[in-house]
């Protein structure tokens, strides 16, 4: 594989001819007429759901799952029993979710969006014992026949072998009055058959930033598994969280997570790996059957076109990624969803002054998954999905999947372009303007610029203040401008600007500010929240969840909090690593 480390970070060069199934529309998830104060947001959030409170489901028993596809579709586990083992031929073990100790707290909940507007169930109901017990794995959901999901994984970039679900029980499809089909997952609710050396526990402090996260990621416009609710016990959790010796006693917690499908490309690694080709294609059809509707399940090259599908997909998450500044931190196959959302979030972080070698994990010395690689890694992954496939592809189907895969540079390169022109409010398209982009970003590293505030602040100036260079009171433009060739890429821009035909500079600015969000999860932000959290104090939570759900609109407790000022000087020292 030749590295395209650069080339892809600035998307400048095209290297390949294939022509991308389909573009992606970049998702904004803001109302155009949000003013910036807190009750706008708050009406926002209240209109986002059409919610008919009186068909909400008041009482929990009458919320049912099934497992039913899942459990018909494929040949289930013969060894009953959650102690760890070696599993074959199957893709599910069933798995029983051990309660948490002690007393519960339901410490955050996805009110309006999740519980109400996927889940159907009334807050009341959510904010009950019943709830309490269900969302933890203290007492079955009707329905539910708790399953663990056996994958494997290339880690750090070697075959890891037999990896699977070690804390999560899935717990059953739930069908929704939109008719949307959400399949429930506790995460750190005990273990199972792929526990390995775990124990099968979550701690608050990874708990609540997959919750904070997976919620603020779907608000950015990021495809993303989604958190309905948090819950906290006093069930003591040993962690030796930098893996350095110092083994600390934690609190165990509980995150019940949704997705339209948990299916990743280590679930297909692992049937090719062990020879289970059957399995392996009996797997692919149903994946293909459920989630790719236009793909014809009769076509001879349905397979290939799966893989044209994913490829495509993945290049436009990863640019994505990009585009919000965000580093997953541990980008293995078996991360890696096969629908391309973002799942399993640990040791993630969103970069702050700008650095094509930002590491968040402090466990990946080598720095494999830099935000800079991912575009790399992306590509390392998916020849490790080939590689998978190619049991079910016939000669001829392979050599046109390695075509396939050489054209993931031009479809990344494409949609990095897409989202950095939109980022800086770019109209049409000229031949300088991925030399404008470079430009920047490089500008931004020179002077370890933020890249957060460094893009909104560039919405929320007019063209005037910015031919002035009146940056009062705007960190992130003051750090740039100190570039001595500043200048000369304001000038540059400035010019670019006034091409536009049809445009103002109000509308230039209301489009930068909904693509350029003002407020994202930092590590400092979550680390203060998780110190709360941990001393029984969720109000940050709920005040950050319901921050984090409009990333673009100004909010006067955002600002107060200082979520949009420059980091503190603590920040610096801040580390997250894999254990959780």
């Amino acid at each position: 594989m030749c590295s395209i480390h650069t080339v892809l970070v600035f998307a400048l060069v095209a290297t390949t001819s294939f022509t991308p199934v389909y573009v992606l529309e970049f998702c904004q998830r803001t109302d155009p007429d949000c003013h910036s104060h807190d009750k706008k947001a708050s009406d926002t959030f209240k209109s986002r759901w059409n919610v008919n409170v009186s068909n909400l489901i008041k009482d929990l028993n009458q919320f049912s799952v099934s497992c039913k596809k899942l459990m018909e579709a494929f040949p289930i586990d013969e060894v009953d029993g959650n102690f760890v083992r070696t599993v074959k031929n199957c893709i599910f073990s069933k798995s029983i979710p051990t309660p948490l100790k002690g007393p519960l707290t339901l410490a955050a909940v996805s009110k309006v969006d999740v519980i109400e507007g996927i889940l159907d169930v009334d807050m009341a109901a959510a904010q009950s014992d019943e709830f309490l017990h269900y969302a933890s794995g203290g007492r079955l959901l009707p329905g539910s026949a708790p399953l663990a999901h056996r994958y494997g994984g290339h880690q750090f970039g070697y075959w890891a072998g037999q990896l699977g679900d070690g804390r999560a029980h899935s717990l059953g499809q739930y069908t929704n009055r939109k008719g949307e089909v959400w399949e429930l997952q506790l995460k750190g609710s005990g273990k199972t058959p792929y526990s390995r050396s775990g124990d099968g526990r979550a701690v608050i402090r990874s708990s609540v930033r997959e919750f904070l996260c997976s919620e603020a990621m779907h608000f950015l416009g990021v495809p993303t598994s989604r958190a309905a609710s948090l819950i906290v016990s006093d069930e003591p959790v040993l962690r030796d969280q930098f893996y350095n010796g110092n083994v600390k006693r934690e609190r165990g917690a509980v995150v019940l997570r949704l997705a339209k499908s948990w299916f990743r490309i280590g679930s297909l690694e692992i049937l090719s790996q062990s020879g289970e080709i059957d399995l392996l294609r009996k797997l692919l059809n149903f994946v293909i059957n459920e989630h790719f509707p236009s793909i014809n399940s009769d076509d001879l090259d349905k397979y290939l076109v799966f893989y044209s599908t994913v490829v495509n997909e993945t290049a436009h998450l990863i640019a994505q990624w990009m585009s919000v500044g965000f580093a997953h931190g541990v980008c293995n196959t078996d991360n890696f969803s096969l629908l391309s959302i973002t799942i399993d979030y640990g040791p993630f972080g969103f970069m702050e002054s700008y650095n094509p070698n930002f590491v968040p994990n402090t466990s990946d010395d080598e720095g494999r998954y830099s935000i800079g690689a991912q575009a790399n890694v992306g590509l390392f992954n998916l020849e490790k999905l080939l590689m998978a496939l190619s049991p079910v592809l016939t000669t001829k189907q392979q050599k046109e999947a390695k075509l396939i895969l050489k054209g993931y540079v031009d479809i990344y390169q494409m949609r990095f372009h897409q989202l950095f022109k939109a980022k800086l409010g770019l109209l049409g398209e000229e031949e300088d303007d991925g030399y404008l982009i470079a430009f920047l970003l490089k500008m931004m590293e020179d002077t370890q610029s933020d890249f957060t505030m460094t893009f909104r602040q560039l919405g929320e100036v007019s063209a005037l203040q910015l031919h002035n260079r009146n940056f009062k009171q705007m960190w992130a433009l003051e750090d740039l401008s100190s570039h001595k060739l500043f200048s000369d890429w304001l000038s540059t821009y400035l010019l670019r600007l006034s091409r536009q035909q049809n445009d103002s500079d109000l509308h230039r600015q209301h489009r930068m500010k909904n693509v350029n969000p003002r407020y994202v999860l930092r590590n400092w932000m979550a680390e203060s929240t998780i110190r709360k959290a941990e001393m029984n104090d969720f109000s940050e939570v709920e005040l950050l969840h319901h921050i984090l759900s409009f990333p673009f609109v100004t909010q006067e407790t955002a600002e107060e909090a200082g979520y949009a000022a420059r980091p503190p000087l603590w920040a610096q020292r801040l580390k997250v690593s894999c254990s959780s």
